[in-house]
């Protein structure tokens, strides 16, 4: 089975997820997504096999979040997407794809659920 994990070496969720994974004997291609943003048809997809509305995979607490007016609840979807391609420290992680089925590794250990 092919694993991807949307990666950020420097946070600990995903150093520990990416760990549980190679533990585990995987080898998941990883994509440092703050150096390759992923694409809004990218975001769109992911959020699709998460279940998620744009706004539950932003990580609200980021300086872009606020400076952007990414609080504004009127905001559609659309503009959430293109925010979080174009600022990607906005994207909550880690996500993992494996079986055309997607998770969020908060906490790490529910990336097995879709193994």
């Amino acid at each position: 089975m092919s694993v991807t994990i949307w990666h950020n070496p420097r946070c600990s969720k995903s150093r520990q997820t990416l760990k549980l994974l190679t533990d585990r004997g995987m080898a998941p291609a990883i994509v440092e997504y703050l150096k390759t943003p992923p694409d809004p048809a990218e975001l769109r997809n992911a959020l699709a096999k998460l279940g998620m509305a744009p706004r539950d995979l932003m990580r609200r607490r980021e300086p872009p979040y606020k400076s952007e007016g990414l609080d504004d609840e009127s905001l559609p979807d659309e503009a959430l997407i293109q925010a979080m391609h174009d600022h990607p420290v906005l994207i909550e992680r880690p996500v993992m794809f494996a079986g055309g089925k997607a998770a969020l590794g908060r906490p790490p250990e529910r990336v097995l659920d879709i193994l």
